[in-house]
């Protein structure tokens, strides 16, 4: 492990994840649910950004001034090479969090946002990015955080630890962190096999175990086998952000905030009788089991009066970005699958269903005579973001400004895929974000864009990409070995293609 890491997994790169809610557009829409006012966003910084394609992506596709930084000089030079591409002006860096707090070119933050970080840095770090909050995030700015939590981790943090100390007094480091991480998870795995009273005591250990070996080796290592993790009880981190002067506002996962999928009647009575906000928080981390917290902190939370809660909705503006077909009425919360009424949102995915953005008032309008009211529908907005199927709609002024610079993104990131597959996300003007392509679409895309027209076009142009270089497709779990069978195979996937994901990324202005 690298001397300047600090006890972080240096060794092997992070993935090139996008992650939408660290989209500072996304704050409005929580923030109405919650009732509280939405501070001007103008100046934003990821702190721990990794590959920096969440930052990147937010740069070109909104109006957002960014900075950030991530001490990992091979992930800090691919942000850096994608933002002259795009030329959004990012400024990013790869200090580390002290080095970066006491820049003196830095300007005051409407919004910070760190995914992850926290769990697996110093406690050293951590009163260093406090300070910086207390310093550089305005008065009214917003905290984006995500941390492993109490009391979901509690069962399987032994094990956790166990296959970090194997990886360090048992791992050959010459190997790397990859065989480390193997024999880690392959050690963990004969242990349990023993029977052990912690399994039996511990049941779902088993389970969860089996998941992981399924997962790639590169998150884990970066999710399990740093030297510093530490999941934190949501009390714990109140005490921490406390010096900043940060109250919490809500969850940025927009389902948790939607009590009738996550918690029964009873548990709803029970935490309605705490008086205590944030004592409140706590019990209810119990109720859920909560693993992994997604939130945000406000420095001085403002409430808005209901008339300004129900007007600011009217104004929002969302789109569809799903295949309507597709879209199942099931939704999955604490207390398991569930079922979104047929009344409510089969007319609203249907007046959506041509993925034009419009404004809540306009549906609402457009609804009437479907007796659906304004009241019926703003939870129903608010799950469907949260389920991915709608997003929110930015302003046509920032749309138009912001699309020269996702142009230019995208067109990096479409010729990249020709040869590799590590970045499947492009970003849309229209969202202020990225919106998932994989590899295979994204060549789609070229070819399109090279005037070819028809989607077996787009197949043999993927193929003369693909075959030279020995890729093959996989269809049913088999590898496709003939020119022909990979032709026929994209020939089917750009059919679909053009006919589900075509309408959308023109509504995104993608294309």
């Amino acid at each position: 492990m690298s001397t300047w890491s600090a006890g972080y997994v240096a060794d092997i790169d992070y993935m090139y994840g996008y992650y939408g809610e660290l989209n500072p557009l996304r704050v409005k829409l929580a923030f109405l649910k919650a009732g509280l006012v939405c501070p001007a966003l103008g100046d934003a910084c990821e702190l721990g950004f990794g590959q920096g394609l969440s930052t990147n992506l937010h740069a070109a596709a909104s109006l957002i001034s960014w900075h950030g930084t991530d001490f990992n000089p091979s992930q800090a030079g691919f942000a850096q090479e994608l933002a002259r591409a795009a030329d959004t002006g990012a400024r990013l860096f790869d200090d580390t969090f002290a080095e970066f707090a006491q820049r003196a070119d830095l300007p005051d933050f409407d919004y910070i946002g760190l995914h992850g970080i926290w769990s697996w840095i110093s406690d050293d770090n951590r009163a260093v990015i406090v300070d910086f909050l207390r310093r550089k995030l305005k008065v009214g700015g917003v905290l984006y955080i995500s941390y492993n939590t109490m009391p979901g981790w509690a069962s399987f943090a032994p094990l956790r630890d166990l296959m970090a100390d194997h990886a360090q007094v048992m791992g050959s480091h010459g190997h790397g962190i990859v065989s480390r991480v193997n024999d880690a998870v392959g050690f963990a795995d004969k242990l349990l096999a023993t029977n052990p009273l912690y399994a039996r005591a511990n049941p779902q250990v088993v389970q969860r175990l089996q998941k992981i070996k399924d997962l790639n080796r590169q998150y884990l290592a970066h999710e399990y086998f740093n030297s510093h993790w530490h999941p934190m009880p949501f009390s714990k981190m109140a005490q921490w952000l406390e010096p900043a002067k940060l109250n919490f506002a809500c969850s940025a996962h927009y389902l948790d905030q939607i009590e009738e999928i996550n918690l029964t009647p009873d548990q709803t009575t029970f935490l309605n009788q705490i008086p205590d906000a944030m004592f409140k928080e706590s019990v209810r981390d119990f109720m859920v089991n909560q693993q992994f917290r997604r939130d945000y902190w406000v420095k001085g939370a403002r409430k808005l009066s209901t008339l300004e809660q129900v007007e600011d909705f009217y104004k929002q503006s969302v789109v569809l970005i799903a295949h309507r077909p597709d879209i199942s009425l099931k939704l999955n919360g604490a207390l398991g699958e569930a079922s979104m009424s047929e009344e409510i949102y089969n007319p609203l995915l249907d007046l959506l269903a041509d993925h034009q953005a419009r404004t809540v008032a306009q549906i609402v309008d457009a609804l009437k005579e479907k007796n659906i009211t304004f009241n019926q529908l703003t939870q129903p907005v608010i799950v469907l973001v949260g389920a991915g199927h709608l997003a929110p709609v930015q302003d046509k002024a920032m749309v138009s400004k912001a699309r020269m610079h996702t142009e230019k993104a995208n067109a990096y990131l479409i010729e990249r895929a020709r040869s590799s597959e590590e970045i499947a996300y492009l970003a849309s003007p229209v969202t202020g974000g990225g919106y998932a392509v994989n590899r295979i679409q994204q060549l789609f895309l070229r070819a399109r864009a090279q005037g070819k027209k028809k989607p077996a076009e787009w197949a043999q142009e993927v193929c003369d990409v693909l075959w030279p270089q020995r890729q093959r497709l996989v269809k049913d779990g088999k590898t496709l070995e003939t020119a022909e069978e990979n032709l026929a195979h994209l020939t089917a996937g750009a059919e679909e293609f053009l006919t589900k994901q075509i309408p959308i990324l023109k509504a995104l202005q993608i294309v």
